[in-house]
């Protein structure tokens, strides 16, 4: 690996940690202010104040752990795919396997995120 998809690499770890500790500032200080966020089921979020919105109040995970299986890095594209296990909000367990991908804004912080779940829809 480059030092530069070193350093990608390194931020999507990063990222999952501040996650995972429920460190919301911090996360969402790892995004542009336009950056935009898929993810199934809701409406696009955008900039930082989505972001930070999103995480504090829509999000229905309470807490819990993810765990990375692998991370790739094509310029400034990152994929991750790993698995969560922890929470709702509800109190019942939340347990699934996830891809997603991550793009890198010029100034090395994340400028768009697609998330997708592994989930028995058909």
């Amino acid at each position: 690996m480059t030092t530069t998809e070193t350093t990608a690499a390194a931020l999507a770890h990063e990222f999952y940690a501040r996650v995972d500790a429920g460190d919301i500032d911090g996360l969402v200080a790892m995004f542009t202010d336009d950056a935009e966020y898929h993810r199934p089921g809701y409406p696009p979020v955008l900039g930082q104040s989505g972001m930070d919105h999103f995480y504090r109040f829509e999000r229905v995970i309470a807490g819990g752990a993810h765990t990375l299986d692998g991370v790739a890095v094509t310029g400034d594209e990152v994929a991750v795919r790993g698995s969560f296990a922890g929470t709702k909000r509800d109190g019942s367990p939340a347990r699934h396997r996830f891809a997603e991908f991550f793009t890198l804004g010029t100034d090395g912080r994340f400028a768009r995120r697609e998330t997708f779940f592994s989930a028995p829809l058909v």
